[in-house]
């Protein structure tokens, strides 16, 4: 057995760092627990990827606060793990690593003219109107009339719902203020959702499906006859109470005529893009190609029937899946986008677990899933960590070790009791605006605000 105290590195503080951070605490009185960001801040999805309209959701952040509020728990933000600190030093000065960085980046269309600009990738849009510092300069083209938003999964929900909306229903959320101020000038009338398959095989959730519905600002339009179900997707339907729930609210809205609202919002399924157009570099326009299901092995797949149209596109938004990216001194599977994994432990080139190094979240079992799903599986990696005959013995788990190096290499990081200062003036900055929190959107405010660096 491991002596103890044993120290844990964890990489990346978003929900499944956090749910790992707080099933060790849960699970061993003489853990120490050391979160690592990138950002100054922590709770990753939770802040830039929950959209400012879903406050409920982003209350798990109650949680969150216990859990770095914990005497055994460090936080070190503004730490770039791969740059400012390599894995290497880090299992230096740990008995064991969990990375759950996550997915931040996306996947491409694939089709000629997506590098028009106009044409962004949802995990983009999503950064920029959340106050993501990397996005902050992002400026989405809003003046056209047309928007396109690829895929049927709750992200192209979120994106599409805030472009239908008015900004006079944003102004009370914590979205940032340079995305209220471009939403307030959008010219956007229509928002088409495109789903390559049908509505059966959707990924978005019910409460989200039901929210389109429920726009004030929007009419929800669906073609009654792309809502008609071959003989697999009715057993699927049969088979699912949550699909039930689904074709019910959209059956209602095939319905529904029209009420007249500033903006329509679309949704078409068995319809893929096939090009993007443009003029003078922008995109305005799409070609759409129409599919039919094919019945593969059981899975029901997308197959273009040859017939094509084109319809009008100022922006396109893509959503049709997160990808992880490579994180220095780990190995990376380039054809899934995912840290190759026995479902805990990290595995190298060989398929051998590397002792002491784990993953968990999106960067392990790919994105898939909503935030709390992350929750039994950083508890299953801790589970698996926790039974280990042995973890390798760091050669300084002190408590000055990793302050030290970081103080070597002149790394400014952000402490628990920085972040609560940041965190305490983004939330009176929103109190005194009616709003939960105006957020601050660039490195350096956040660093003076959280003041000198501590933990």
């Amino acid at each position: 057995m491991t002596p103890s105290p044993i120290r844990v590195a964890i990489v990346g503080a978003g929900p499944s760092g956090f749910f790992a951070a707080d099933a060790l605490l849960k699970a061993r009185e003489d853990v120490r627990v050391d979160m690592f960001d990138r950002l100054p801040t922590p709770y990753g999805l939770v802040r830039y990827g929950v959209a400012p309209d879903h406050a409920k959701i982003k209350a798990v952040t109650k949680t969150f606060e216990r859990t770095s509020g914990d005497s055994r728990v460090r936080f070190f933000g503004n730490v770039d793990v791969g740059k400012d600190v390599t894995i290497e030093e880090l299992q230096a000065r740990s008995h064991a690593v969990i990375l759950s960085v996550g997915a931040s980046s996306d996947r491409s269309l694939g089709v000629p003219g997506e590098d028009l600009a106009g044409s962004l990738s949802a995990t983009e849009f999503v950064a920029w109107y959340n106050g993501h510092p990397e996005y902050v300069d992002l400026n989405p083209d809003l003046s056209g009339r047309h928007a396109v938003v690829v895929g049927v999964g709750n992200v192209a929900v979120d994106v599409a719902r805030i472009l239908s909306k008015s900004v006079d229903e944003l102004r009370s959320t914590d979205a940032a203020d340079h995305a209220l101020d471009a939403l307030a000038q959008s010219n956007v009338e229509t928002v088409t959702i495109l789903g390559r398959r049908g509505p059966a095989q959707a990924k978005w959730t019910t409460k989200e499906l039901r929210e389109l519905a429920e726009l004030e600002n929007a009419d929800l339009i669906v073609d009654p006859a792309e809502l008609e179900l071959d003989p697999a997707s009715e057993a699927v339907v049969a088979d699912s109470p949550a699909a039930q729930r689904d074709m019910e609210i959209l059956r209602a809205a095939a319905a529904q005529p029209p009420q007249g609202k500033p903006r329509r919002l679309t949704i078409r399924f068995f319809a893929s893009p096939v090009a993007l157009e443009g003029e003078e570099g922008h995109v305005r326009r799409m070609m759409v190609g129409k599919n039919r299901l094919e019945d593969r092995d059981g899975y029901l797949a997308a197959v273009a029937t040859g017939e094509e149209e084109t319809i009008p596109a100022d922006l396109v938004l893509r959503s049709v899946g997160y990808r992880g990216v490579p994180l220095a001194g780990v190995p990376f599977d380039e054809r899934k986008g995912v840290i190759p994994t026995d479902g805990d432990r990290v595995l190298d080139e060989h398929g051998e677990p590397i002792p002491g190094l784990y993953a968990c979240g999106w960067i392990s079992r790919g994105p898939s899933g909503v935030i709390g799903t992350n929750k039994p599986d950083a508890v299953q990696t801790v589970e698996t960590l926790l039974a280990e005959p042995s973890l390798p013995e760091p050669d300084d788990a002190s408590d000055e070790a990793i302050p030290a190096l970081l103080a070597s290499r002149g790394v400014r990081f952000v402490g628990v009791e920085g972040w609560m200062a940041l965190d305490a003036a983004e939330m009176a900055a929103g109190e005194a605006s009616g709003r939960p929190r105006v957020k601050v959107t660039s490195v350096e405010a956040m660093l003076e605000k959280a003041g000198s660096a501590g933990t």
